[in-house]
């Protein structure tokens, strides 16, 4: 039997802990009390706030129903609502504020939907059968790009007589020009819907493709983004490896191996696409940030940029001297599908975000993030809302999450302001559901206390260890400004995208009401011309 010692003994730490606790919940209330700003004790703040909401939601009553002469639509890879969430915070905090109040770019636009991402069969979907979905109006297959869901992913033979054509596609047939911005490989998953038709989303180029679909006549993405619509007019991003013939040095690393040219049947796909445009048409290729921003765009009609052999490189960690940012690459793509009197179709991906979160490195992934909205607000300055339907929106998301009870303008990548009561540890407040942030010392979770959890490369902390962090199911949001805008409203399946935004700009199958719609004031006058002409007669 314990005697009374050796209990009040063991009492002791008990005690203190729960001494400690209360001491860092008085702690936290206190600071938190401080953390408020004073304007917002006050209820009218919240009022005003709230009437003003009110009357910009009334004014959104007088629906915009021109028809939109540019599409701009920005993917965010893996960009779920809590990496939006996430990436807000981190644009307040890095302009000094405490985040929660800041306001993004695509915070801004007036009508907010929600799109269902699934694949045809996949409950949880890829970036492919997605990219399917959103650029060419079909849900697919995962793995599986530009085809219908009766191809089945790497069967070559599948393919033939499944194509579908994206948003793209339709914009360039009514004669208006085209774009793809990415910070990924110019061939991967999101920008290669828009031009190709794979049974496989890795077959970037000949040398990752197997036998039988050569044999069987399938064509490599890089290859058909040269065939398949060669007058695109702008294609900017990484990927310079997957169109040199293999072993090929590269041009930016000639002694590293691994970026090597992969091709297998020894064509340079760059002078080709060079060759396949119209005698008398300027077509400039630029691998270097300072080619880029030194273009007279005014005498160029086709322009080809290729910064890195693969993906392009994070933000935080990218060489301004030789890699443009996503924003530059925009500025140089709207003012060169600009030069369209009939207007332009602008895909912009910004696709690292998905790395970040599949490798568990949060702080690049929300970078990755705030840098795709700073795209979106250039794009914005240099455009109208009155001829420009601009549709932010992902693919899927990811099992990313923040939490713990954090106190107002808590550092987004910083610790929740409470222990586990289970192992007694500090815990960061952003966590992944899996991933590599997986970590066992000693036989218990990781103290995050001794490691710098603020690193750009720190991989949060996951409940389940997997290599590579996974995408999550939940719908994601789409986010609409311009003409149409409000034909993103509710909750869609993730193809109805670019068929609202084909119908904003009447391009694509149905443009039956395009006539009516080039002239708004047509039904307001017919009434009044007829009683007119009524009156003449009698």
């Amino acid at each position: 039997m314990m005697g009374t010692h050796e209990s009040s003994l063991l009492a002791a730490p008990a005690q203190h802990r729960r001494m400690k606790g209360l001491f860092v919940l008085l702690l936290t209330q206190l600071c938190s009390a401080t953390l408020v700003p004073e304007r917002e004790k006050d209820p009218e703040y919240w009022r005003r706030q709230a009437q003003e909401t009110l009357r910009n939601a009334l004014r959104l009553q007088r629906l915009n129903q021109n028809v939109a002469k540019n599409l701009i639509l920005f993917l965010g890879d893996g960009m779920g609502v809590s990496t939006v969430t996430a990436a807000r915070i981190l644009k307040g905090q890095l302009q000094h504020g405490q985040g929660e109040e800041s306001l993004l770019e695509m915070d801004k636009f007036p009508f907010v939907a929600l799109a269902k991402t699934y694949n045809t069969n996949a409950q949880v979907p890829d970036s492919a059968g997605t990219a399917t979905a959103y650029l060419c109006g079909v849900k697919a297959n995962e793995g599986t790009l530009g085809v219908s869901a009766g191809v089945t992913r790497d069967r070559c033979n599948t393919t033939k007589g499944q194509e579908v054509t994206s948003i793209l596609h339709w914009a360039k047939e009514a004669g208006k020009a085209v774009g793809i911005v990415t910070t990924t490989r110019v061939t991967h998953a999101t920008p290669s819907a828009a031009y190709a038709h794979s049974a496989n989303r890795d077959w970037y180029s000949d040398g990752e493709m197997p036998p039988d679909a050569l044999e069987g006549g399938c064509k490599d993405i890089a290859r058909q983004l040269v065939e398949n619509i060669p007058e695109i007019e702008v294609i900017l991003g990484g990927g310079r490896k997957y169109m040199y013939p293999k072993n090929v040095s590269d041009v930016e690393y000639p002694h590293e191996e691994k970026h090597r040219g992969t091709r297998l049947d020894g064509r340079n796909l760059i002078q080709a696409w060079q060759e396949a445009k119209p005698r008398g048409k300027v077509a400039e290729y630029v691998w270097h940030r300072r080619g880029l921003l030194a273009l007279n765009l005014s005498r160029v009609d086709f322009l080809l940029g290729l910064f890195e052999p693969g993906d392009m490189v994070y933000e935080l960690d990218r060489n301004n001297d030789t890699d443009p940012s996503l924003s530059e690459m925009v500025s140089v793509a709207i003012r060169m599908l600009q030069k369209n009197p009939r207007g332009f179709f602008l895909l912009v991906e910004g696709g690292r975000i998905d790395h970040g979160h599949h490798e568990g490195k949060a702080k690049q992934a929300l970078h990755e993030a705030v840098e795709l909205d700073r795209a979106i607000g250039l794009a914005t300055r240099l455009t109208s809302t009155q001829d420009t339907l601009s549709v932010v929106t992902a693919d899927h998301s990811h099992v990313f999450t923040f939490g713990g009870y954090t106190p107002r303008g808590n550092p987004i990548f910083g610790l929740a302001p409470m222990q586990s009561d289970v192992d007694r540890k500090p815990f960061t407040s952003i966590l992944y559901g899996n991933g590599p942030g997986y970590k066992i010392v000693a036989g218990e979770r990781e103290n995050v206390s001794a490691v710098d959890f603020a690193h750009a490369d720190y991989q949060a902390q996951s409940a389940v260890p997997l290599r590579q962090e996974t995408h999550g199911g939940e719908d994601v949001a789409v986010f609409a400004r311009g003409p149409m805008a409000h034909l993103l409203h509710g909750v869609h399946e993730q193809n109805y995208i670019p068929h609202a935004m084909a119908y904003a700009a009447c391009i694509g199958s149905n443009r039956g009401h395009c006539n009516a719609a080039a002239s708004p004031a047509t039904p307001l006058l017919l009434p009044f011309l007829s009683l007119l002409l009524l009156l003449l007669l009698c």
